[in-house]
């Protein structure tokens, strides 16, 4: 199973940036599909969940109304549109495949993380 993360960059505070996630190896029919983020000196944080047969999508809070997940299913690829950056959005972001509770705890594979940097 490959996870690649894709679309980071630099980006001053209220600009967007759309990160991608091709996964390949496997159906990811029921699973859930996750991003994840970590700043330096933090733990890694749940960003944003979307359930690959449903579509349904939960957000964490900090960046609930200002982030979009989606998938696209033919092309077995996640997308995290991120709108009104702040400077705390500033983390390595990672996708992740998961069939449990939101957590890291529940990962069953992680993508290699893509650097998301935004100046005040």
């Amino acid at each position: 199973v490959q996870l690649q993360a894709s679309g980071g960059g630099l980006v001053q505070a209220g600009g967007s940036l759309r990160l991608s996630c091709a996964a390949s190896g496997r159906s990811f029919r029921r699973s859930f599909m996750d991003w994840f983020r970590q700043a330096p000196g933090k733990e890694r944080e749940f960003v944003s969940r979307i359930a690959w047969d449903s579509g349904n999508t939960y957000y964490a809070e900090s960046v609930k109304g200002r982030f979009t997940i989606s998938r696209d299913n033919a092309k077995n690829t996640l997308y995290l549109r991120m709108n009104s950056l702040k400077p705390e959005d500033t983390a390595v972001y990672y996708c992740a495949a998961s069939r449990g509770p939101v957590g890291a705890r529940s990962v069953d594979y992680w993508g290699q993380g893509t650097q998301v940097t935004v100046s005040s």
